[in-house]
């Protein structure tokens, strides 16, 4: 187990703001997740009450945020010696490890209770399922001791519109699990990109990051498998009437943009110690892939809410 106690009382100067508990839940993470839930939300074939709907986006706030904290308290030991995360809440000691695990099994049980009173039995299963894997599969588990860590624990962050969709319809249908299958895709394409310019930090903590194991040409390699894959992949939901016109041009144009950045950081040498200058090819591929899943997942909502859903097959 990660020795996340590691931070004494003596090193807490004074009461945690509440910024710092803001912090705790990873914010810019949970943005993602609760946007992706709630195009799930919308893009389902079912409307929901608006109340209800605002609480069941809510929930799903509150588990990312929960399995965030909890996150944050595990890998508080590995954290405090990583630049990137060394000023989080509890490494920086201006939250305690106990408080932060506190913290973070109070969100799950309160998101949990919410979505369950809000929404759908399913779509709380299906939230509680996510902290868990999260938190203790992925986290606990896979980011120690596979090179697989971010492939297999990437379902976590794929969850939420299967989420928004079960909240809605009170069941998970075929286009749910297409967008799951997108944001699993796009997962390792887009954090390897990260890790290329972090690798250093991770193999000082002994995370088998896959540029720790496997060396950056190999993980080069697998970005662009992954992303010539995620990007036929995210066509689908034109096949199906998920997406409509609007969706499909941005998939063809995005998908155009993803790919053309991976091949770039597959023919450099970025993540090479020898060659630093390469490194800013993976940084544009990061950003790049932010970009790219966001626009997808705009365009169904735009789709949506305009309405401007023209799909381009016989689908619903």
């Amino acid at each position: 187990m990660s020795d996340a106690g590691f931070v004494s009382a003596s090193t807490i100067a004074a009461p945690a703001s509440a910024m710092d508990y803001v912090r705790l839940m990873k914010p810019r993470v949970m943005s993602l997740v609760v946007f992706t839930a709630f195009v799930g939300m919308i893009a389902a074939p079912a409307a929901m009450n608006p109340v209800a709907a605002a609480c069941a986006v809510l929930a799903v706030a509150l588990g990312s945020g929960a399995a965030g904290a909890l996150n944050m308290w595990y890998d508080a030991d590995i954290d405090a010696k990583m630049a990137r995360t060394v000023s989080r809440p509890v490494p920086a000691g201006l939250i305690r490890p106990d408080e932060a695990r506190s913290f973070g099994l109070i969100m799950s049980a309160l998101s949990v209770t919410l979505m369950a009173l809000a929404a759908t039995p399913l779509a709380a299963v299906l939230l509680a399922f996510s902290i868990f894997f999260y938190a203790v599969v992925y986290t606990m588990w896979l980011k120690r001791s596979t090179a697989q860590n971010i492939v297999i624990g990437g379902a976590a962050g794929a969850f939420p519109p299967v989420i928004g969709w079960a909240a809605a319809t009170g069941d998970v249908s075929i286009d749910a699990w297409l967008l799951f299958g997108l944001i699993f895709l796009w997962t390792p394409p887009h954090f390897w990109a990260l890790s290329l310019w972090t690798s250093k930090e991770y193999a000082r903590v002994g995370v088998p990051m896959l540029p720790v194991t496997r060396g950056a040409a190999e993980t080069r390699r697998q970005i662009l498998v992954y992303t010539l894959i995620v990007t036929p992949f995210a066509l689908l939901p034109l096949a199906t009437g998920l997406g409509g016109a609007i969706y499909g041009v941005v998939a063809v144009l995005g998908g155009a943009a993803f790919i053309w950045n991976a091949f770039r950081v597959f023919f450099s040498r970025a993540g090479d110690a020898d060659a630093p200058a390469d490194i800013g090819r993976a940084k544009a591929m990061f950003g790049v892939s932010i970009f790219y899943l966001f626009a997808l997942f705009a365009a169904l909502l735009v789709e949506r809410v305009l309405p401007l859903h023209f799909p381009l097959t016989g689908g619903a």
